[in-house]
């Protein structure tokens, strides 16, 4: 199941207030200004920062290249 689309439009990361996209594959709101994801568990953003996980640069690529598909 996907996040309702009228609640991706106001979500924004709890740290930098910017944008957040949503990889419904791998169930994460992706920040790559921070090289953070934001886990989505039974379909709720888990929007604290420390539940967060800072990305390595292998997994921060592979996640914009998913973006930009």
């Amino acid at each position: 199941m996907s996040l309702d689309p009228m609640l991706l439009e106001i979500i924004v990361c709890p740290e930098d207030k910017g944008e957040l996209v949503y990889l419904e594959s791998e169930q994460v709101l992706f920040n790559s200004r921070l090289r953070r994801t934001y886990p989505v568990r039974d379909d709720i953003p888990v929007l604290l920062i420390e539940e967060s996980t800072t990305l390595d640069d292998a997994e921060c690529a592979r996640l914009s290249a998913l973006v930009t598909g």
